[in-house]
């Protein structure tokens, strides 16, 4: 019987190897899975290059992994946001890789992986320092830069609910990137915050199938008690 959901986030998260690409969603706090990243630090996986929106803000969530000195590069599209003073510190001292996308070629890159375009050509960033060194062509009298997929080993992602085959779905604008991410890698682990049985979610709703979903991990209350693997409250 297929059951992704694990025992434990420690479970979930036990295989990833130092100099891993993880996707990790979220905009802002919106959809960021912080149980995950917590694991993450707590796992020690170490050199890895990180997807993401951004690098991170204050010192929790993504700047408490870049802090504790997990992350070789990062590919986003703000890395200096009110109170990104982790990264700005790690940059400045050479310590961090950057490469920025801008966030339609991010979206589109993480969705050309998973679905298996090779590369495409967008205007978004020709003429500036972001095209440096890139395939660029006129097509109809506009100018495009060539731009290929961001394939990534896990995405670690957060949705509302999901069931045991790991179909999910979302809570409004903390979708985001989760569904691309899922998409573009090899291992999706999402954190949700309802566990339902088959037939619960309607198919017509459902956002990321379960195929694109690795392990299911539920998360805490803020009092640290795990949810009800069945919740159909809301």
């Amino acid at each position: 019987m297929i059951d992704k959901l694990s025992t434990s986030v420690q479970a979930a998260l036990a295989g990833i190897p130092d100099g891993a690409t993880i996707a990790v969603g979220g905009f802002g706090g919106a959809g960021m899975p912080d149980d995950l990243i917590e694991a993450l630090i707590e796992q020690g996986a170490r050199d890895l290059t990180l997807v993401s929106n951004n690098a991170g803000q204050g010192d929790t969530g993504l700047a408490a992994l870049l802090k504790a000195g997990r992350v070789r590069r990062i590919l986003c599209s703000y890395p200096r946001m009110t109170g990104s003073h982790v990264f700005e510190t790690l940059y400045r001292a050479g310590k961090i890789e950057l490469e920025i996308v801008p966030q339609g070629n991010l979206a589109e890159r993480l969705r050309a992986a998973g679905v298996g375009v090779g590369a495409f050509f967008t205007p978004t960033g020709f003429g500036t320092s972001l095209a440096e060194g890139k395939e660029t062509r006129t097509i109809k009298g506009r100018d495009y830069v060539l731009e290929y997929p961001i394939h990534v080993d896990y995405a670690l992602i957060k949705a509302e609910a999901g069931d045991r085959w790991g179909n999910l779905v979302y809570r409004k604008t903390a979708r985001n990137f989760g569904p691309v991410m899922a998409m573009a890698a090899k291992n999706t682990i999402a954190s949700i915050e309802r566990f339902c049985e088959l037939g619960e979610l309607d198919p017509e709703t459902i956002v990321t199938p379960g195929i694109f979903v690795k392990h299911l991990v539920l998360r805490r209350d803020p009092a640290g008690e795990p949810a009800t693997r069945l919740n159909r409250a809301g």
